[in-house]
């Protein structure tokens, strides 16, 4: 028998394992929190599921069980494998029906720092969701002595189709800091009223508030399933390196992330090893993982401080020397309110009217398009502190095929809060045709947001080359945040052969419409199931 190893401190749970082959069962089960537990869907009886450790190299069979009383899915986050392994319901297979086994099956052909999750309906909000950690075949270019895995999480005790419902009802449902009178008499004061009376009028021209900053509210902020007063702690023995690979497992949320009093030194970004930058802090998208190594060198405490990008909440944990420490906890920093700016634009030439409340972004310094990976409203330095951009993100070895892309494709982000629906140029994934890529190009994909939110964007089965002015340093990312008025480009390089799934992270934004399937066809319009060359791999349901 072989186990799943577990590094000292990660998340428990153990497999059933025997020669690269994994059993997860998918069932009813419980969250345990400080203040009791609630009802959650779970792998192998527990939420996160169990960290899933493979080797590159690796062949892995996945016996995933369905107990639940509705079809259910497993989809392996950042990882490149045969489109049918995939793990998305409607485009990879037909889902795992209630009391039947699906068995995945591929090659694990990468290294580093991915997870895995539901990708039916809202289960993954519902807690199923887990890390995943590739070792490598060779030494990596960094040292450490141990390692933690951290997954950042937003439960909520709502059941998200209650959410979903109160957000087409009402969009600023979960928006509990909408200015005041008071509001208006204090900025009357300090800018003249005419100029507060128009300011107000712009912003209720846009149907959009200054504190709109996200639009799902009312989480517990967990890391590896346990919450702030529960306090998730990892050991350490002073001038250690610790490597913590940190994964943004959230549905909606946002986090900027600091360890006062440690440096962090990101070496990896999407499992992808990176020229090491070092940080004091970092905003972490939905869906992105960052690798960073921190040096404490006392003997004492220390915090690792989450913060929603909202200002709303935290997630906490801590490093420590031994058991029972714990460090301070920084206050929350007070919620900034929007500015034009913040979307890219002034008040004056602007066509409210017409605009709508999804029409602009909320999140990102005008003239500063990359000033924070998962951007939007930028973090505040702390103590002048460094906060990681998109553009530190130099890849550690140059991309072999790095050219000019042969096409290129404008996706306008789009949707409309009022009605909270969510679409790429202005359809919805119910009413559009498939994007179609021919097997071996390489496509220049613009994002052009043209909402009020940031958006992960996460392309399945291949990657996305993000593109910061690094030429073939350019780093490869399986999520890029594309921020309130901003433009992203990405070069894809078309190495995989099938239907992919490609999609707005925010798991609201999925569900109603930020959604297209891709289409991989050979240069001569054929189409083939697998990668050229691929053996035919996995995929048999039993009961």
């Amino acid at each position: 028998m072989r186990r799943v190893c577990l590094a000292a401190g990660l998340l428990a749970g153990s497999l059933a394992v025997q020669a690269g082959s994994y059993d997860l069962v998918i069932d009813e089960g419980e969250l345990h929190l400080s203040d009791g537990s609630r009802p959650a869907l779970t792998v192998n009886g527990q939420t996160p599921a169990p960290e899933l450790r493979f080797k590159e190299g690796e062949e892995v069979v996945l016996n995933v069980t369905n107990r639940l009383d509705r079809d259910t899915s497993l989809h392996w986050h950042g990882i490149i494998l045969p489109y049918t392994q995939d793990g998305v319901p409607g485009i990879s297979f037909p889902g795992i029906k209630p009391g039947e086994t699906f068995t995945y099956r591929f090659r694990i052909e990468q290294a580093g720092t991915y997870w895995y999750h539901a990708h039916s309906g809202f289960q993954e909000q519902e807690g199923l969701y887990g890390p995943l950690v590739i070792e490598p075949r060779g030494r990596e270019p960094y040292r450490y002595d141990r390692e933690y895995t951290l997954v950042l999480f937003d439960w909520q005790d709502e059941k998200p189709e209650r959410t979903l419902g109160n957000l087409k009802k009402q969009a600023d449902y979960y928006n509990d800091q909408q200015q005041t009178l008071g509001d208006f008499l204090r900025d009357a004061g300090r800018d003249g009223f005419w100029a507060t009376v128009k300011d107000r009028w712009a912003w209720g021209g846009m149907r959009m508030a200054k504190t709109d900053i996200a639009d799902v509210t009312g989480f517990r902020f967990l890391v590896n399933g346990k919450d702030v007063e529960q306090n998730w702690t990892a050991l350490f023995e002073p001038g250690e390196r610790i490597r913590l690979r940190i994964i943004n497992g959230s549905g909606m949320s946002y986090f900027d992330l600091r360890i006062p009093g440690l440096p962090l030194t990101v070496v990896q970004a999407d499992g992808n090893d990176v020229q090491p930058v070092t940080v004091d802090q970092l905003r972490i998208a939905v869906a992105e993982t960052y690798d960073v190594i921190v040096q404490p060198r006392e003997d004492k405490a220390y915090t690792l401080f989450a913060e929603s990008m909202d200002r709303r909440g935290y997630a906490r944990a801590t490093l420590a020397p031994r058991e029972g420490m714990e460090a301070e906890v920084p206050a929350l920093r007070e919620p900034r309110l929007l500015a034009m700016a913040d979307m890219g634009m002034a008040h004056e030439g602007m066509g409210h009217g017409d605009m709508d409340h999804a029409a602009m972004d909320h999140d990102m310094p005008a003239g500063n398009p990359d000033y924070a990976p998962g951007s939007g409203i930028a973090p505040e330095p702390v103590d002048d502190g460094r906060v990681l951009v998109y553009g530190d993100l130099k890849a550690m070895r140059p991309f072999a095929d790095y050219r000019a892309p042969d096409r290129t494709i404008e996706l306008k982000l789009t949707g409309n809060m009022e009605r909270y629906y969510w679409s790429f140029d202005d359809v919805k994934y119910s009413e559009a045709e498939p994007i179609r890529l021919k097997y071996g190009e390489r496509v220049r994909i613009r994002f052009v947001n043209q909402t009020m939110m940031n958006h992960p964007m996460h392309l399945h089965g291949m990657w996305m080359q993000l593109d910061k002015g690094n030429g073939r340093f350019n780093p490869l990312k399986h999520v890029v945040n594309v921020a309130p008025g901003q433009t992203l480009d990405v070069d894809v390089p078309v190495d995989a052969m099938g239907e992919w799934a490609f999609h707005c992270h925010l798991i609201y934004h999925m569900a109603t419409g930020m959604f297209r399937k891709v289409v991989v066809e050979a240069p001569d319009g054929g189409t083939q199931p697998f990668y050229p060359g691929q053996r035919e791999e996995g995929g048999h349901a039993h009961h």
